[in-house]
């Protein structure tokens, strides 16, 4: 637009200087192969404007022209990708409306011309897994997978609906494609956790709580609720497996931990099972002089027999220090009724209950009155029984 107010500038200043020039028109001839041409030099330099405006016009033309010859081949195309994105717009709509089918099939049409199809095959799987329908889902993981940044995004997708789906060996298989480590995306470690506590892999879960503490993927007191829950499963997973098993998994706790009394206990009941009957009576005991929990007391009554006379007169002297207390009662009534003492070990379960009324509680008194004899007490406490939860 510019030039051409420019030509045009050139030619209006040339109409207004003409009259000046009149008389002076100079003479101009040259010739053109078999052509002769005489002229003035003010009416050339006007035809070459002239002829140079005409040449540019047609340029115009001519590219313009092409222009729409070329848009017109490509309509089609351009028709089709605009189509695709309407697809995907219905598809995103539907997927916020948790309308899976419509989903599943916008997505797909709008993945033939999408700008990016990969998005469009991972949110029809998404859909397709909604629906329960395993097969549509993995055709479109396994498309989406071709894309080479895709591929871990496919994996933890695929790992994450295998697991929903209950197919823990193969969740299993795709997570280790991934390889959780410290550099792992957070999603990465979520699934992780999750898999690793379904399959009770123990072993995978200790080695993962650290980096799980370092990325800060759970609140503290999560944090310290599932290490408490993994270090419990893995001394029990030792207790039934072998007594150098039981010291590698005690030796992998810290120093801190070593000191817990559910640990301890644990520990303790492994020992004993490994014949280091000795050495678990000396930490017990140890542990129950310097305070009660409900874990010790526990283990004692499981580890101690009627021949360890010395521990149990040691116990029993504890009594005055720990009379009121609910864990040391049913230590003590357990205590009784190895020894057959089942008396005395009713006036401690009738404490217990009623301190803490609960299924186990009413049954071991039920017990109690059935070696005394008492049906009638029995019932009593059996009834007590089925209705408490």
């Amino acid at each position: 637009m510019t030039r051409i107010l420019i030509y045009l500038g050139i030619v209006l200043f040339g109409l207004c200087i003409s009259p000046f020039f009149e008389g002076m028109n100079g003479y101009l001839y040259f010739t053109i192969w078999d052509y002769e041409v005489e002229t003035g030099v003010l009416f050339a330099v006007i035809a070459l404007i002239v002829f140079y405006g005409l040449l540019q016009l047609t340029e115009w033309v001519i590219i313009f022209i092409l222009n729409l010859l070329l848009s017109s081949r490509l309509l089609p195309e351009k028709w089709r990708k605009k189509a695709a994105r309407k697809h995907t717009l219905v598809g995103a709509l539907a997927l916020a409306e948790e309308d899976w089918s419509t989903a599943e099939k916008a997505m797909i049409k709008g993945a033939e011309k999408g700008e990016l199809p990969t998005l469009n095959l991972l949110a029809a799987a998404r859909a397709a897994h909604h629906q329960n329908n395993a097969e549509s889902r993995d055709k479109y993981l396994q498309q989406a997978e071709q894309e080479p940044l895709a591929i871990k995004a496919v994996s933890t997708s695929r790992t994450r609906y295998l697991l929903q789906q209950g197919e823990l060996d193969k969740a299993r298989i795709e997570l280790d494609k991934l390889s959780p480590t410290s550099k792992s995306k957070q999603p990465v470690l979520k699934l992780a956790l999750e898999l690793y506590q379904a399959q009770a892999d123990w072993h995978a879960l200790k080695l993962l709580l650290p980096i799980i503490k370092k990325r800060q993927v759970l609140s503290e007191a999560d944090h310290q609720h599932l290490t408490m829950l993994t270090n419990n499963a893995l001394l029990i997973q030792a207790q039934f497996s072998s007594e150098q098993e039981l010291e590698k998994v005690w030796h992998w706790l810290s120093r801190a931990e070593r000191k817990e009394p559910q640990y301890l206990a644990s520990y303790c009941l492994g020992l004993h099972k490994f014949n280091r009957k000795t050495e678990a009576k000396k930490i017990l005991m140890k542990q129950i002089k310097s305070g009660l929990c409900s874990d010790i007391s526990m283990a004692l009554a499981e580890i101690l027999s009627p021949a360890d006379v010395e521990e149990r007169r040691q116990i029993f002297a504890l009594e005055k220090k720990y009379a009121e207390e609910l864990n040391f009662q049913v230590l003590l009534a357990k205590l009784h009724s190895q020894n057959k003492d089942y008396r005395q070990a009713m006036t401690y379960w009738k404490k217990v209950c009623h301190q803490q009324p609960n299924k186990a509680n009413w049954l071991a008194l039920g017990e109690t009155h059935e070696h005394l004899g008492e049906q009638n007490g029995a019932i009593q406490s059996y009834r007590q029984a089925a209705v408490t939860a």
